[in-house]
């Protein structure tokens, strides 16, 4: 007999996602006189032979901005490798990388979404939100609870140092001047046509 915890642990999924489960059917728990649940042997022999192929995993993602930063990455790493500890996550792999938060195109980034959107991924870990993406984090939250992935944050607070902040704030602020330039090229080339085509029957008139 195993509890939730100790089947979650087994197969590699949260208490979270089992009791989802266990409301929408896909495998349903056992319940005590007392109406708590439990998992047997036969349960987990269910379910062990689907994870058999591709283990789904868990993994720590760690990031900071740029290459000035590295010591920043290992000391996030290091915070993050005792939270896991005390938590007893054991992590199957850590990814860190090195990437501007606004970019989505990170190799890394790209390659564990793919992992949670193949179902790989049990379990997502990492230091505080903005290290995942600066903006759009409750949109990897949903894909991740659509693909059975339960993100842990160690800390909800803002971990990116101030100079980093700052740094995306410049990219945002290029980025929507670089827009803004854009168009009023574009008004200017348009403002040109239309006087040229409001000469040419001027010139039309003038010559009958």
């Amino acid at each position: 007999m195993y509890t939730p915890r100790e089947f979650g642990e087994r197969i590699r999924v949260s208490v979270k996602t089992l009791q989802r489960w266990d409301r929408q059917g896909v495998l349903k728990a056992h319940r005590t006189a007392t109406n708590r649940r439990y998992y047997t042997q036969e349960d987990l022999l269910s379910i062990l032979p689907q994870e058999a192929g591709e283990r789904r995993r868990i993994i720590a993602y760690c990031r900071v901005s740029r290459v000035a930063q590295k010591p920043d990455l290992e000391n996030q790493r290091r915070v993050l490798a005792a939270f896991c500890e005390a938590n007893r996550y054991e992590v199957d792999e850590w990814i860190s990388e090195i990437g501007g938060g606004l970019n989505f195109k990170r190799k890394q980034f790209l390659r564990l979404v793919d992992a949670i959107l193949a179902g790989e991924v049990a379990v997502l870990l990492i230091a505080h939100k903005d290290r995942l993406a600066r903006f759009g984090y409750h949109l990897l939250v949903h894909l991740c609870e659509t693909h059975d992935c339960e993100i842990v944050v160690m800390n909800t607070e803002q971990f990116s140092p101030a100079q980093e902040l700052v740094q995306d704030l410049i990219t945002i602020t290029h980025c929507f001047s670089s827009r803004l330039y854009g168009l009023r090229n574009y008004r200017k080339v348009l403002e040109k046509a239309l006087k040229d085509e409001n000469r040419a029957p001027d010139q039309n008139e003038s010559h009958t």
